[in-house]
């Protein structure tokens, strides 16, 4: 395959790729996912994730249908990949993609909830240790020792079961073997290190101070003589002595260095010193030669206990971080639903991105379109929802409409990635496109126009589309805004396509196709510190309230001064002065309850 087949590979990437990794090299860490391997190569990593994503899920990036969509979809990567044990992990994690075939999701979800059960059963020093032992993987750019060192963690840990287990029938012993090989020997193989060999570090401290000796020769003749050696013979004990005292070579090798025919004192000592050096070099050659061979065939005899550590826990590296992701959040399986049973729907779902800032203040929603299994909700709520494929949302200003369109999005992404869901319990139905659209206040006839083009077509393309639309009239006048979307909801209704769309004019949609609904999200006042309270949980089948007389009520009760309270007075009298000061009063009554 010729690289410039990739997606974003151009004549000047492949000509980097090529130069840097050589063409078949390229195109393995390609195929592999290899973020790293590109971006060492000289590719901007963002780039280089952009091209992997499409080269390993292209047809799963094509769900994304929106910028509002992918834009989502990279949140949860940058969720996710908070919890990577390694850089490799979490690289991994940013090429994960959408996926089209229910097997395969089926599969990530059993490896990843089983990583996450057996992580859960880990006693706290046991995860500590597997994560230490990650952290030095990560320090040696995963190399074969760090994987070693990480596999033999793994295993004291206990831990065989799901992705685990691709180490549990290694031999712990060879393992350790290897270890103990790969940590004497340096990177190139061949040279040994210090404390791998008693006999080796001798030999080489004798060496070290011999040559500082050597350095210092005139000044050790000085100091000898400063002693009292008189004569030739006492030098030369006084000499032996000194380095059989301050270094560890034997007296049969100081003995054969000394020369018979020094014509002085320091050509004797220099002449000594040379030699030895030279002896204790060959020495040291000769015997590293010999333990790094025994190391190296140490190695050769593991090599597959070793290859296969290496590639196991590079795996387990990526299962462990999508498992410490749905233990932090509290996620589950999913349960998918195919067609003509189309479906989504969640109990107790809950948003990531606010779960992220502070998990204790996020209040669960249960929601659910098409043929759904929801038999209960929150006892406050008028109904359980019904079959309708598509609905209108309505309800209060800041009152959860867009965090529910993003949580629906959130659900339905992370179980199409093979992932589990932040929801006691989900229901999805895997889509052909994703068609998410936030809020873009921009009356512009260009901003209209592109919105159409994004979220209109693929409900034209005939696949199974989801539409999550946040009020749609703020990019056009209310009556354009509401027939246009009273047609984008008849359109979702006649191509089967399930979908919620967020709006305030509810009224003027009517009528609603029969297959469609209308659900409203309710504020029921102001806390003591005029905060606006929400019911974050939707009613079904009911148009929600909106919310202008607390807004007023606040207005009125943080006037500055008084002709500021006049003119805020006087929109209470608009919007209802009665129920502006019912709000103030239960306000009020609140705190001092609270007291």
């Amino acid at each position: 395959m010729r690289l410039e087949e990739y997606w974003g590979v151009g004549p000047k990437t492949r000509a980097t790729l090529v130069e840097e990794l050589g063409r078949d090299r390229a195109i393995e860490a390609i195929e592999s996912g290899d973020v790293r391997a590109l971006a060492d190569a000289g590719l901007a990593r963002g780039r280089a994730t952009r091209i992997l994503r499409r080269a390993t899920g292209g047809d799963g990036m094509d769900v994304l249908a929106t910028s509002d969509a992918r834009s989502a979809y990279k949140e949860l990567l940058d969720l996710a990949v908070e919890h990577a044990v390694t850089q490799r992990a979490a690289d991994r994690i940013r090429v994960l993609t959408p996926l089209t075939d229910r097997e395969a999701m089926e599969d990530r979800l059993d490896d990843v909830l089983a990583a996450r059960d057996a992580w859960a059963a880990l006693e706290t020093d046991d995860r500590e240790a597997v994560l230490a032992a990650y952290d030095r993987y990560d320090e040696r750019a995963g190399s074969e020792r760090a994987a070693v060192e990480a596999a033999l963690a793994l295993l004291e840990a206990g831990v065989d079961s799901g992705p685990f287990a691709a180490i549990a029938d290694l031999e712990r012993d060879r393992l350790a073997e290897a270890a103990e090989a790969l940590a004497a020997l340096d990177g190139d193989r061949g040279r040994v290190r210090e404390g791998a060999d008693e006999d080796l570090d001798r030999l080489r401290e004798a060496l070290g101070a011999v040559e500082d000796m050597d350095a210092n020769a005139l000044e050790l003749i000085e100091e000898l003589r400063s002693d009292g050696v008189r004569d030739v013979g006492q030098f030369r004990e006084a000499f032996e002595d000194h380095l059989l005292t301050e270094t560890a070579v034997t007296a049969d090798r100081v003995r054969d260095a000394m020369p018979t025919d020094a014509t002085d004192a320091t050509d004797f000592v220099g002449a000594t010193l040379r030699t030895l050096r030279s002896d204790l070099t060959d020495a040291i050659d000769e015997h590293e030669e010999t333990v790094a061979s025994d190391l190296e065939a140490t190695l050769e005899e593991t090599s597959d206990a070793v290859e296969r550590a290496v590639s196991a826990v590079d795996d387990i590296a990526l299962h462990l971080s999508l498992a410490r992701f749905a233990l932090e959040y509290d996620c589950t399986r999913p349960t998918f639903i195919e067609a003509p049973e189309a479906a989504v729907s969640v109990v107790n779902a809950r948003n990531l991105t606010l779960a992220a800032v502070d998990d204790e203040s996020v209040q669960p929603v249960t929601y659910a379109l098409g043929d759904h299994g929801v038999t209960e909700v929150p006892t406050d709520v008028n109904a359980v929802p019904g079959e309708e494929r598509v609905s209108v949302l309505t309800g209060a200003n800041s009152g959860g409409k867009t965090t529910l369109l993003e949580t629906l999005c959130q659900v339905v992404l992370l179980a199409m990635m093979g992932l589990p869901v932040p929801a006691d319990r989900a229901e999805v139905t895997p889509v052909d496109a994703l068609v998410f659209h936030r809020r873009h206040a921009s009356f512009n006839a260009g901003v209209l126009e592109s919105t159409l083009r994004s979220i209109v077509p693929p409900l034209s393309a005939g696949g199974r589309t989801l539409m999550l639309v946040d009020e749609f009239e703020a990019i056009t006048e209310p009556g354009s805004a509401a027939d246009l979307l009273h047609g984008l909801v008849t359109l979702s209704v006649d191509r089967d396509a399930l979908g919620v769309f967020v709006t305030h004019l509810a009224d003027d949609l009517e009528p609603l196709p029969p297959e469609a609904r209308v659900d409203g999200i309710f504020a029921e006042g102001l806390n003591p510190d005029l905060e606006l309270l929400v019911d974050y949980q939707p009613r079904f089948d009911t148009v929600g309230r909106s919310t202008p007389e607390f807004i007023v009520s606040r207005l009125v009760a943080n006037a500055d001064d008084r002709g500021e309270r006049a003119g805020f007075e006087t929109l209470a009298e608009a919007v209802g002065n009665d129920v502006v000061q019912r709000t103030l009063a239960d306000a009020r009554w609140t705190e001092t309850k609270s007291d």
